[in-house]
C-alpha cells in the first residue's frame, strides 16, 4: 500500500481540531516533503521521524515520500504530529497493519532514539476523542493528564516500538484511569479562622463569594488585604467536574506541569503589577493563554491595583462582563475562557496611611485624589464591593478571638449559591436584563429611597444594577425570599470608593 491515512490532533486555543496525516509514497529520487501549513517545529519532524524510524529498527523507504496534513488552511505547530507521521510511513511502506489504524488517534512527539516526548495539550485531546469515540494513544508522561477525561479510551506509551507490537497485536498497551476524585479539596486553600478581626472585611468577603461579585480592598499596608483575599479559594463551592476540565484545558495548553496535583482545586493568581497587558489577557505570535484564563473559574488578585498601568487594567473591562477573552490575528481568532472573581487591593493614598489615627499621612487632596484616579472609572464600575480594611492595634489583634473556618463560611456560601441556580440557573453577578428585574425586584418605598440615595453617590446604571445584585446575594445568606431595606443598606455600605470620590 503506497498510501496512508492516521489521525491526530491540532492544538487551537484550548480546541483540539482534528487532523488527518496522510502520507504517499511515489516513485523518482528518494526525498521527503511536508505540506498542510506546517511551522518550524512541525516541519523539523522530518528528521526527527527519520532517525526515530531508524533507531527502532524499521526501514526508511528510499521513494518520494508526500506527508499532508489536513485540513490545509489550520496551521500546525509543535511536535506532536511526530507518532502520527511516523505510523503513517510505516503504514503506506507496508511495515505494519494499515487496518489497526482505524478507529485510533496518536499524539506524541519523537526522539532521534525513538522515545515518545510529552507535549502540551493532551487533555483537550483526550476530551475531544471522548466525544468522536475513538482511542487516543500518548506519551506515557501525557498519561496522568489525559486520565483527567474519564469518557476517553486511552493508552500510554513509552516509544515508537512499544506503540508498532501493539498494532501487530504483540503486546498491549497500559490503559490510563481517571484518578480517585480528591475529597479533601478546600483542605488545600488557606483557611480563614487565620484572619483576626476585621469583621466587615471578612462579611464582605463572604457576601462576593456567594454571589461571585467582584471585590476591592482599600487600606494602609499590613492590615490583612492579600491575607484576607487568599482565602477566598477555600469559601467558595468545589469546582463542578466541567468547570475543572475547561480550568485544566487552560493550564494543559500553557505547558505548565505543576497543576496536576491539585486540579479541582479552584485556581488563585496574582500577578505582579509590571505584568504586561499581553501576561494578563494573553496574545503573543502564537496566542497562548494569560493570567485572567489561568484564573478561569478561581480567583484573579490584582495587589496595589494603582500601580498596574491603566492601559493593561483597561483591557480586563470586556472579559469581566462577557467571561471570554478573543486574541484576533490576520490569520485567525481564538479565544479563550476567563470567567474568574476579581479580587483587588490599593491603599487609600500614595503613602498608604490616609485616614490612619496616628496622624502619619502627609499628602494632600490632590495627591490622593490623583492616586485614587489612575484606575479608571470604567473599570472601578464592575467592581461591586469597595471594602475598607482598617488597621488593628497589636493589643486588640493579640486580644481578638479566632474567626470561623473556611469550612463553616463555605457551607453558607454553597447553600445561598444552590438557592441562586434554583431560581434563576446562575449566580447573582451574572443576572441580566428581564431577568434581572424579576429576580431584584423592590418595594414602592424602597425602590425610591435607593434612587435617592444613588443620586446623591453619583453612580451609574451599571453602578446601581450591582449594588441590587449584592442586596440579592445578602438576603440569599439569610435566605429571604424578597430584598428588604436593610439588605439595601448594606449593599450601599460596601461602596467605600464611591464615598471618597464624591466627598
Amino acid at each position: 500500500m503506497s498510501l496512508a491515512r492516521v489521525y491526530t490532533r491540532a492544538q487551537l486555543g484550548i480546541e483540539a481540531p482534528s487532523v488527518m496525516v496522510e502520507v504517499h509514497l511515489s516513485g523518482g529520487l528518494p526525498s521527503m516533503s511536508l505540506v498542510g501549513m506546517p511551522e518550524t517545529a512541525v516541519r523539523e519532524s522530518k528528521d526527527r521521524v527519520r532517525s526515530a524510524l531508524l533507531n527502532s529498527g524499521f526501514e526508511f523507504p528510499a521513494k518520494r515520500i508526500t506527508i499532508n496534513l489536513a485540513p490545509a488552511d489550520l496551521p500546525k505547530e509543535g511536535g506532536r504530529y511526530d507518532l502520527a507521521i511516523a505510523l503513517g510511513i510505516l503504514a503506506a511502506s507496508g511495515q505494519i497493519p494499515a487496518t489497526a489504524l482505524d478507529g485510533c488517534e496518536f499524539v506524541g512527539e519523537l526522539t532521534l532514539a525513538g522515545a515518545l516526548q510529552p507535549v502540551p495539550g493532551v487533555l483537550p485531546c483526550a476530551l475531544q476523542c471522548a466525544r468522536a469515540q475513538r482511542l487516543l494513544v500518548v506519551p506515557g508522561a501525557n498519561a496522568a493528564e489525559a486520565a483527567l477525561c474519564s469518557q476517553v479510551d486511552c493508552r500510554a506509551a513509552s516509544s515508537l516500538s512499544e506503540v508498532t507490537a501493539w498494532l501487530h497485536g504483540q503486546q498491549s498497551l497500559q490503559a490510563v484511569s481517571a484518578p480517585e476524585p480528591d475529597c479533601q479539596i478546600s483542605s488545600l486553600a488557606a483557611d480563614l479562622r487565620d484572619v483576626r478581626g476585621q469583621p466587615q472585611a471578612r462579611r464582605a468577603l463572604e457576601i462576593a463569594a456567594a454571589g461571585s461579585h467582584n471585590l476591592l480592598f482599600i487600606g494602609p499596608p499590613g492590615t490583612g488585604k492579600t491575607m484576607l483575599a487568599s482565602r477566598l479559594p477555600g469559601i467558595l463551592p468545589p469546582m463542578s467536574e466541567d468547570e475543572a476540565l475547561v480550568s485544566a484545558s487552560v493550564s494543559s495548553i500553557s505547558g505548565a506541569r505543576e497543576w496536576l496535583a491539585h486540579w479541582r482545586q479552584r485556581p488563585f493568581r496574582a500577578p505582579h503589577h509590571t505584568a504586561s497587558g499581553v501576561a494578563l489577557v494573553g496574545g503573543g505570535t502564537t496566542p497562548r493563554p494569560g493570567e485572567i484564563s489561568l484564573a478561569h473559574g478561581g480567583v484573579l488578585f490584582l495587589d496595589e491595583l494603582p500601580e498596574f498601568s491603566r492601559k493593561v487594567l483597561d483591557v480586563l473591562r470586556e472579559p469581566l462582563e462577557s467571561g471570554r477573552i478573543v486574541i484576533s490575528r490576520a490569520s485567525r481568532s481564538i479565544t479563550f475562557p476567563a470567567r474568574f472573581q476579581l479580587i483587588a487591593a490599593m491603599n487609600p493614598c500614595p503613602c498608604g496611611y490616609f485616614g490612619d489615627p496616628s496622624g502619619r499621612c502627609r499628602c494632600n487632596q490632590e495627591q490622593i485624589r490623583r492616586y485614587q484616579g489612575q484606575t479608571s472609572g470604567p473599570l472601578l464600575d464592575r467592581i461591586d464591593l469597595h471594602v475598607e480594611v482598617p488597621p488593628m492595634p497589636p493589643a486588640l489583634l493579640q486580644q481578638a478571638p479566632a474567626g470561623e473556618s473556611s469550612e463553616l463560611v463555605q457551607q453558607r456560601v454553597m447553600a445561598a449559591r444552590e438557592h441562586q441556580l434554583q431560581r434563576q440557573g446562575c449566580v447573582n453577578a451574572e443576572l441580566a436584563g428581564e431577568q434581572r428585574d424579576a429576580v431584584c425586584g423592590l418595594q414602592t418605598d424602597d425602590q425610591q429611597w435607593l434612587l435617592a440615595v444613588l443620586e446623591k453617590l453619583q453612580l451609574s446604571a451599571r453602578g446601581y444594577h450591582r449594588v441590587l445584585k449584592v442586596a440579592r446575594t445578602i438576603a440569599d445568606l439569610q435566605q429571604q425570599d424578597r430584598i428588604a431595606r436593610q439588605h439595601l443598606m448594606e449593599a450601599l455600605g460596601y461602596r467605600s470608593l464611591d464615598r471618597y470620590l464624591t466627598n
